[in-house]
């Protein structure tokens, strides 16, 4: 009876096993297939049958990107505009996330209630009273008009993030501070900030990921070269007759590269402080 359990088991595992090797390929898949793109010459690009792997490498579509399509540019924009909001966010939701967390206050619910449905809202419905609202105070193409909208969209829910760590937090950790005589905001970066870091990662990568790959706004704000992102200048390589394929997938490799290094950097402290606000907010 104990052997066929075992033998059942190691079934079971290995099945586990093949699946997740199966999960890992497919999602692998087209991330190799868009690295082994950008270095295809345009005739292998459209070839068929495709080859997997790239016969004559060549980096003439990186340079293409930064050099004919001025990638650089919405590169910059794109890190200018994802960094301040992120900043903005990571400072208005820590404030609030504590406030709603730790401090007496009347009206937590209904607040936590408002910023779930924010934070759900699609942006599509507010885009033109924003563009409207930007051009009568002269805030279309400039960082400006991504920012703000970035940071109001993406802050309910840092604060959610914030304000459930906030609560796994010890509050005698707290009490002691008080006890020295320190003020709310003392307390707030002296004891609480070193302890909720992966809170604080969590939120920010989030928010960072959700600035860099934003399109429709970006789209509609900015129309002038010196201030469009990467994903609207992405889209708007080439010409009517022409399209780059290879330049574009080069393109998306440089774009997906800060995402994926802060998803390897910053993956444990992520994993922790989503798991810390499911289980005790």
């Amino acid at each position: 009876m104990r052997n066929r359990t075992r033998v059942g088991w190691r079934r079971w595992v290995n099945g586990v096993n093949l699946a997740s090797l199966v999960l890992v390929i497919f999602v692998m898949a087209p991330i190799y297939w868009l690295v082994a793109t950008s270095f295809k010459q345009p005739a292998q690009i459209g070839a068929y049958p495709p080859t997997p792997i790239p016969l004559h490498p060549t980096v003439h579509n990186y340079r293409d990107a930064f050099f004919k399509y001025h990638f650089g540019v919405y590169l910059m924009n794109s890190v200018i505009v994802a960094v301040s909001a992120t900043v903005v966010v990571l400072v208005l939701g820590t404030l609030a996330g504590y406030a709603l967390g730790r401090l007496p206050m009347r009206g937590k619910v209904p607040i936590l209630m408002t910023l779930l449905m924010i934070s759900v809202f699609p942006a599509i419905a507010i885009i033109s009273p924003l563009y409207l609202l930007l051009k009568s105070v002269h805030w279309l193409n400039s960082y400006q008009a991504l920012v703000l909208p970035y940071s109001a969209f993406n802050l309910p829910f840092a604060i959610w993030i914030l304000r459930n760590y906030f609560l796994g937090i010890p509050k005698e950790m707290e009490e002691v501070g008080r006890l020295d005589g320190a003020s709310p905001l003392r307390t707030l970066w002296s004891i609480v900030l070193p302890q909720a870091r992966p809170g604080l990662f969590t939120a920010a990568v989030f928010t960072f990921s959700a600035c860099w790959t934003e399109f429709l706004m970006a789209l509609t704000f900015n129309s002038v070269d010196a201030y469009r992102t990467i994903p609207v200048g992405i889209a708007l390589f080439g010409s009517a007759f022409v399209v780059p394929y290879g330049t574009i997938f080069a393109a998306s490799v440089v774009a997906v590269l800060p995402i994926a290094i802060l998803a390897l950097v910053f993956r444990r402290s992520v994993v922790s402080g989503l798991t810390a606000g499911a289980v005790k907010g």
